[in-house]
């Protein structure tokens, strides 16, 4: 009885380090895979507080954008919705299926809203940013893959005509992305011919960047509203203006 045991406690032994081998093997292998949300998540911290893992919103794309991170997606969240967009990009559904039928708000539709109704246009999934030393408009070849595949085309991306000193001849079209239009579908990096993609769309966290509130844009009306009553009362401490240098503090 006792032997029986025994085989059975190993038996269950080996089963765990095979099963511990393979789960190991799978995190080892797993490429870095970035975070591309749903249109309309949440910011990731608020987005992983609310997602359930549900899977409401991967049944909803009619397209299959977007899948569960499972274990070899590192990273990301286990059973978190996210899409890679080289394979299968977002397709821009009016009616953003996945976002409305979300039952906890991780992807909330209300934030792409324009006139009352829905508008796709909004989202903000990521970020599309060019290589130009890939890319081969900038070697003065004529491709323009991306720009006729971006379904904000003229608005998110847009060709700028430059004239190719190095040749003397023909022009360059170099593909420019507007960052404040682009919604990050990946359609762009999906229709890219290069090998590896010469434009990447990227978590937006990552790459935007965020002007100090001192700045005014000269060429914009608006800008100049956040100074017509400045605070001219500049309140220091008598103490740490005499001792910031040497203590590190501020004034």
């Amino acid at each position: 009885m006792q032997r029986r045991e025994a085989i059975k406690q190993g038996f269950s032994l080996v089963g765990l380090l095979v099963a511990g081998g393979f789960a190991y093997g799978e995190f080892a292998s797993a490429s870095p895979v970035l975070k591309l949300r749903p249109p309309g998540a949440m910011d990731e911290d608020k987005f992983l507080s609310l997602c359930i893992r549900c899977g409401i919103c991967v049944d909803a794309c009619p397209f299959h954008t977007l899948k569960l991170a499972q274990f070899r997606d590192g990273g990301i969240g286990m059973g978190t919705p996210f899409f890679k967009p080289r394979e299968i990009p977002c397709y821009m559904c009016t009616d953003i299926p996945c976002a409305v039928k979300c039952p906890t708000g991780a992807l909330d539709a209300s934030s792409m809203m324009s006139d009352g109704k829905l508008d796709i246009n909004k989202s903000r999934m990521g970020m599309a940013v060019v290589d130009d030393k890939t890319c081969i408009a900038y070697f003065g070849l004529r491709c323009d893959a991306c720009y006729r595949n971006c379904p904000l085309i003229d608005k998110a991306l847009k060709l700028e005509y430059k004239h190719n000193e190095r040749t003397g001849k023909h022009a360059f079209l170099l593909p420019i992305v507007d960052t404040d239009i682009c919604t990050g579908c990946g359609k762009c990096e999906q229709s890219c011919i290069t090998k590896k993609a010469s434009i990447t769309v990227v978590p937006r966290d990552m790459i935007k960047g965020e002007m100090n509130d001192n700045y005014i844009k000269g060429w914009d009306e608006g800008d100049f509203d956040r100074i017509k009553n400045p605070d001219t009362k500049i309140k220091l401490n008598s103490k740490k203006s005499l001792n910031y240098l040497n203590d590190g503090d501020e004034l």
